[in-house]
């Protein structure tokens, strides 16, 4: 499959106008925590990153494949851009929700005219019952992580971080299924290839961590992160062969951890991030980044949202 800088652009430009151009912010200056920029991704439209890879995708598929409907399962974030997707096209669109999903995730799907049905109690088996559920009824499925129009669009976010920040070093992202930092990683790499590209995963996910340990695919026994955005008990293989190829390594990274860095977030800047979207920062606030001193360093808030800050 294709992963050229090349391709990567013509994804810029086929979901231009329907997804935001989101903003860098420096973090100086605060109280405590680290001096870095922040690719403010939380105030993309639907909240998270995902419209990239969905729209992308939408824009990819033939008229026929459209007009019959789309499907997907979500941990919430891919399932509002598809939801965006299907008002964009005027077609039906399904997405299946594990029950821990946050229920203004459905609320949000249901507000763009598309149908949220909770099924299973993580995203692996919502995932299951869509791909039968699209097969039963002729629906177009969209992957949310292991697909190559979907990490072309997730890419375009590595692209505006080095059109924005041409001196940066060091890129921190966060890890669910892989498709996000499969897209950034590549992308970032073929713009610049000496940018350092880290994942974070919750400790109780570590899906591409232990993949990646094992030096194949790997099904976790089982999620014990509440983060339901983070939280695929297998990726993809097309997501672990990008990843090994581009991300220097995985930092696993507790649910507390997050919510910390979420509280911090809102604190000291007025970020309201979900506990992924606050993820790579919490990398930070840890201390499990030796990072050298004086790096320059981009952390991605991936996600909007108030579940950290409550």
């Amino acid at each position: 499959m294709a992963f050229t800088l090349a391709d990567f652009r013509a994804a810029e430009a086929r979901i231009e106008g329907l997804v935001r151009r989101t903003p860098m912010m420096r973090s100086a200056p605060v109280t405590g925590g680290p001096d870095l920029m922040l690719k403010l991704e939380c105030l993309q439209i639907t909240g998270s990153f995902k419209p990239r890879g969905a729209v992308n995708t939408l824009k990819s598929l033939p008229d026929a494949a459209i007009r019959k409907g789309i499907i997907t399962a979500s941990g919430g974030n891919h399932g509002k851009a598809v939801a965006y997707t299907g008002w964009i096209a005027k077609t039906r669109a399904v997405v299946y929700l594990p029950s821990s999903a946050p229920a203004e995730k459905a609320a949000t799907i249901r507000a763009f005219g598309a149908e949220p049905i909770v099924f299973g109690e993580v995203w692996d088996d919502s995932n299951a019952e869509a791909q039968r559920h699209a097969a039963r009824e002729g629906l177009t499925y969209i992957h949310p992580f292991a697909d190559e129009a979907v990490i072309h669009g997730q890419g375009t976010l590595g692209l505006e971080v080095i059109d924005d920040l041409p001196d940066v070093d060091i890129v921190l992202a966060a890890i669910g299924g892989g498709g996000f930092i499969s897209g950034v990683a590549a992308a970032i790499r073929a713009s610049k290839p000496s940018v350092r590209i880290i994942g974070i995963e919750p400790t109780g996910a570590p899906t591409l961590h232990d993949s990646l340990k094992a030096g194949k695919l790997v099904t976790l026994d089982r999620i014990e992160s509440k983060v339901s955005t983070l939280s695929a008990r297998r990726s993809g293989q097309i997501n672990l062969d990008l990843i090994a190829k581009h991300v220097e390594r995985i930092v696993l990274i507790t649910d507390d951890d997050m919510r910390e860095a979420a509280r911090w977030l809102w604190r000291e800047l007025g970020i309201a991030a979900e506990l992924s979207g606050a993820a790579s920062v919490a990398a930070l606030l840890t201390g499990k980044l030796d990072l050298p001193k004086g790096a320059r360093v981009c952390a991605v808030v991936c996600g909007a949202g108030t579940d950290g800050i409550g």
